[in-house]
């Protein structure tokens, strides 16, 4: 089952504040687990960053590149909107990054270690184009992030970019690769806010 992009979206999110609160890649320089966290993943062309503009309502919180897999920190984003107050994690990007095999490793093993030991982490939201096939990549991230009992929201970015009869066959493809619920699938675009809504019902839901 596919959903549209405003399928049972109410009203706007209203971000009150949003804010960069620490960038680091080792645990001491982590905030305090005093706050839920979900933290955003995808490939180092996905449009991550711009995603992550949209949700909290800012053109640089999180800066954007044309150089992909520039994010190599975790960036901790604090944000406040009505009824929650929560971190959003910008997790480094992967795939495409033109680094190392050592680089890879280092990245790898930040990421395993905030996602399998921080306390707080709530969910994760992994981002997907919409226009590509999902390789072994996201495969396996979420297969470990089901195995860690971390839910986990796909978000198909840039579907603005694909036409109506494209779109359902890139999609069918998408859900048949990365098996996560139907209300866990939403279709988004950070150019024209499509889902975004949505989005953030689906994360204010699993805090």
């Amino acid at each position: 089952m596919l959903l549209e992009p405003g399928a049972r979206d109410s009203a706007p999110v209203k971000i009150h504040s949003a804010e960069i609160v620490a960038s680091a890649v080792a645990p001491d320089g982590w905030p305090p687990e005093d706050l839920p966290e979900v933290a955003v993943m995808g490939r180092s062309n996905v449009g991550k960053s711009s995603l992550l503009n949209r949700m909290v309502a800012r053109r640089q919180l999180a800066r954007t590149s044309s150089t992909p897999g520039k994010t190599r920190l975790l960036h901790f984003y604090e944000v406040a909107l009505a009824g929650a107050r929560l971190r959003l994690v910008d997790l480094p990007g992967y795939g495409y990054a033109k680094v190392s095999q050592q680089e890879r490793r280092r990245w790898r093993g930040m990421i395993e270690a905030y996602l399998g030991e921080r306390q707080n982490l709530r969910a994760a939201v992994l981002l997907q184009d919409a226009r590509r096939d999902p390789q072994q990549d996201e495969i396996d991230l979420l297969a470990w992030l089901s195995e860690h009992q971390v839910p986990t929201v796909v978000a198909l970015t840039k579907v603005d970019k694909l036409k109506a009869k494209e779109k359902v066959k890139r999609l069918r493809a998408v859900e048949a690769a990365l098996p996560v619920q139907a209300d866990w699938r939403i279709q988004t675009s950070a150019k024209t806010g499509v889902g975004v809504d949505r989005l953030w019902q689906v994360v204010i839901s699993l805090l």
